[in-house]
């Protein structure tokens, strides 16, 4: 695989399109098989499928539906039980989909490495969010974040498409931020679990 501006520029858009899958799963989807359908995004020749009629229409009605039920006091907290692993074969097939390498398996393994772990990165982010938000409003505030998290996988997705290096490296930094709160909310609870230990055995 040559590294060149078209590659870079390509690997940057499966990371922009994978990470927004973080966000909701399905309208990533929906981008890009639309893209694809107007001749705008050049998938894989395994992946033209997205952009069919059929394909476009699951990815519409499931986008609604995610998006819809989100609004849903409990369920949207439910929801990102099952939200994980979903945006981890969602982003997993958007960066497999654009990722310029002959290699096949290179491609998968790519995929599921970069683009399922930004994926599942920010899907963790916004759960974390989420989780705060039914803390300290309980629920209250969730419609906001519910209504942010759709702008932007639809903005990141859209604009991925205009400028894929620029939304990745802005992505990358947010996946960077994310994975500093979550290493310090683990070390917090480790920190915490050891001086209960420490109590118990006193």
């Amino acid at each position: 695989m040559e590294l060149n501006v078209e590659t870079i520029s390509a690997v940057a858009l499966g990371i922009g399109l994978s990470a927004s899958a973080g966000f909701r799963v399905f309208i990533p989807l929906l981008v890009a098989g639309i893209a694809s359908h107007f001749g705008i995004l050049s998938l894989g020749e395994s992946f033209a499928w997205m952009g069919s009629i059929p394909a476009l229409i699951c990815f519409g009605v499931a986008s609604v539906a995610e998006v819809l039920a989100y609004y849903v006091p409990f369920v949207d907290n439910l929801l990102d039980s099952i939200a994980t692993p979903l945006s981890v074969g969602a982003g997993t097939l958007l960066m497999t989909s654009v990722f310029p390498a002959d290699n096949e398996w290179m491609k998968w393994v790519m995929g599921f490495v970069v683009g399922g772990g930004a994926a599942a990165t920010i899907q963790s982010g916004s759960a974390i969010t989420r989780l705060m938000s039914t803390k300290f409003t309980a629920g209250a505030g969730n419609p906001v974040v519910s209504t942010t998290e759709g702008v932007a996988a639809t903005g990141f997705s859209i604009m991925s498409l205009i400028t894929p290096i620029l939304v990745a490296l802005l992505l990358v930094v947010f996946i960077v931020v994310i994975l500093r709160l979550v290493y310090r909310k683990l070390l917090k609870k480790k920190k915490v679990e050891e001086v209960t230990d420490a109590e118990v055995v006193e």
